[in-house]
Parts: structure tokens; C-alpha cells; sequence
């Protein structure tokens, strides 16, 4: 009896309590604010010095940043970084499909290429074809090869491969290496499905692998592709060094050198670095966006779109503080 009469009383509590108002307490994250503290002071630091401390001498770089030699020397780094990237591109994709050959002998011969040449240091390599004289002679005939042997004229080894050619060659079929291992998991990624409908509609292998397979791995081989791009703009300046190509490193040395001038000048080539690094990153984003395109349902947004998300959710923040409309169009229960 006790017990049923309780019982009301207990429904009308529960009933009350659901209908009280939930405070919500926001979880505190003490580790958040010691870490922002801890990182705002070292960027402070880190800025403070960079513009206090005399030894940078800003005036030197202001001075010398779009100098001519300088200039030059940032031209040779991107011819460089293009002719070593269509030749490790090109190579490295024919190595790829020369990996996935039936035949043990095509695809075993791209295997010793791409364990030797990812076996060795690109600085090695570079002195190697700095030093292709040693091992050819002074001069290098040009002939009819075996059985015929009939030589038609002798071509000193600093014309048929000078500086700039031996620096695309060491860069270009090093980067081929990485470039097959990069194009052959694009291929793989690809489901066998794909070239199986198309050697039925009548496809040869090579017409699935360029009209089928190819396309659809593009949207795993662009982004590691965009990554090499930009570490080959830095790898040349290895070719300064080993080859004495007048890149923007090897400019930057020799002038300070003589002027002993060396943050400063140094501080030249970082800043250079950086402007083509960032304008390779932002192509290698819009190109990552356009293969994307079927295989998510909403693409990335670029930096104007964020910007002005931003930009219009700090605008709605305002006026909601301010007591006025947002902005946008009204949500769908106001329309109603």
C-alpha cells in the first residue's frame, strides 16, 4: 500500500526534474592554454630576435633580393626542377608499366633499375656523370653500333654532355626510380575490374592502361608526384655543388664567399625558396582538387573559400552580437 502510494509522487518528481533547465558546463582543457601560452611566447621570441638582431642585416637582403645574379640563378633552379621532372616522369612511368610486364625480363630489368638507382645517393650520381669524361676519354664516337662499327664523327664529351644536360641526367633518372614506384601504385590502386571491361569491349593492354587504368590512378599518383616536385626544386641545389650548374644555391655561395656576407645571402635563398615552394604547393592543391573531383562528394575547399567562410562567419558573429539579422538566407523554419 505504501508502495502505490509512492508511486505519483515519485512519476511527479521525475516529470519535474525533465522539465527543469540543463546547465551545461563546457569542459575545461587546461593543457590547451599552457600549450597556446608556451607557443605564442616562442614565436614572440623567435620574431623578436629575427628583427632585432643586427647580424640578419635586412638592409643587405632588400638590397639584393631581385638582383640580376640572383635572379638568374632562381631561372636555372626551375629549369632544372622541369626538365628533371619530365624526364623522371616520363621514365618513371615506363619503368611502372615495364614492373607489371608478364615478362620476367622487362619487368625483372626495371627492378635492377629502380634498386640501383633508390640504392644510391643523388650526389653520387651527379659527380658520376660530372665525371663521364674519365670514363669515356676526351671524345666519344658516334657510330653505326655492332656488327657495323662504322664511326661517323667524334664529339668531345664537354659538347655532347655539358653541365646542364649532366645535371637534368643525374636528377631526371634518379627521380625516375621514385617516379615508377609512385606510378606502379597508382596502377595497382586501380580495382582489375577496370581492365577486364575494357579488354572485353575489344581494348588492347595498352589502350585499358591509357584510356582506363592511367586516369583513374591519377588521383593517388598526383599528390606524391606534387611532393616530389617541390623536393626536386630543392634537390638541384645538389647539382650546384657537385656540378657547378649556376643555380640559385651556387650563386648565393659564390657571392658571399666574397663578400662574407653569409646570413644575409643565405637568408636570400630561403626567401626564394620559399616564394616557389608555396606557389608549387598552391598548383599541387588545385590539381589534387580537379582529380578528386570522382571520388568525394564535396571537393575541398580552395583558400578563397575558406577565407570567405571565414570572413562571413566572423561578420555573422558580429551582428548576432549587435542584435542584428545574420547574414545568408534565413534557415528553413523561418522561411515557413
Amino acid at each position: 500500500m505504501t508502495a502505490d502510494a509512492d508511486a505519483p509522487q515519485a512519476g511527479a518528481q521525475i516529470e519535474g526534474d525533465a522539465g527543469a533547465e540543463i546547465k551545461a558546463v563546457p569542459a575545461r582543457h587546461p593543457g590547451r592554454w599552457v600549450a597556446t601560452v608556451i607557443v605564442a611566447y616562442v614565436v614572440v621570441v623567435f620574431f623578436h630576435g629575427l628583427i632585432t638582431n643586427p647580424n640578419f642585416e635586412w638592409s643587405v637582403v632588400k638590397k639584393n633580393l631581385f638582383d640580376g645574379f640572383v635572379i638568374r640563378g632562381v631561372g636555372y633552379t626551375l629549369l632544372l626542377t622541369f626538365l628533371s621532372m619530365i624526364v623522371g616522369v616520363a621514365l618513371g612511368t615506363l619503368l611502372a608499366v615495364m614492373r607489371l610486364s608478364p615478362v620476367r625480363l622487362i619487368s625483372g630489368t626495371a627492378w635492377v633499375y629502380i634498386w640501383f638507382f633508390r640504392g644510391t645517393p643523388v650526389y653520387v650520381q651527379l659527380l658520376f656523370w660530372g665525371s663521364i669524361g674519365a670514363l669515356t676519354g676526351k671524345s666519344v664516337a658516334l657510330q653505326i653500333p655492332w656488327p657495323f662499327g662504322i664511326v661517323l664523327a667524334y664529339v668531345p664529351v664537354t659538347k655532347l654532355i655539358p653541365i646542364l644536360v649532366a645535371a637534368v641526367l643525374g636528377l631526371g633518372l634518379n627521380e625516375a626510380a621514385y617516379m615508377a614506384e609512385i606510378v606502379r601504385a597508382g596502377m595497382v590502386s586501380v580495382g582489375e575490374g577496370q581492365a577486364e571491361a575494357a579488354s572485353s569491349i575489344g581494348m588492347t593492354r595498352m589502350q585499358a592502361l591509357r584510356l582506363v587504368v592511367l586516369p583513374q590512378a591519377m588521383r593517388v599518383i598526383i599528390p606524391p608526384t606534387g611532393n616530389e616536385t617541390i623536393g626536386m626544386l630543392k634537390t638541384t641545389s645538389l647539382a650546384g655543388v657537385a656540378l657547378a650548374v649556376p643555380d640559385l644555391t651556387y650563386v648565393v655561395t659564390q657571392v658571399f664567399s666574397v663578400t662574407f656576407q653569409i646570413i644575409p645571402w643565405l637568408l636570400i635563398a630561403v626567401i626564394w625558396y620559399l616564394i616557389l615552394t608555396s606557389i608549387l604547393t598552391w598548383g599541387q592543391f588545385y590539381v589534387e582538387r580537379y582529380y578528386a573531383r570522382g571520388s568525394t562528394r564535396a571537393l575541398p575547399p580552395t583558400p578563397l573559400q575558406r577565407f570567405r567562410a571565414l570572413f562571413l562567419h566572423n561578420l555573422t558573429t558580429v551582428h548576432s552580437a549587435e542584435g542584428r539579422a545574420p547574414l545568408g538566407p534565413p534557415p528553413p523554419s523561418a522561411a515557413r
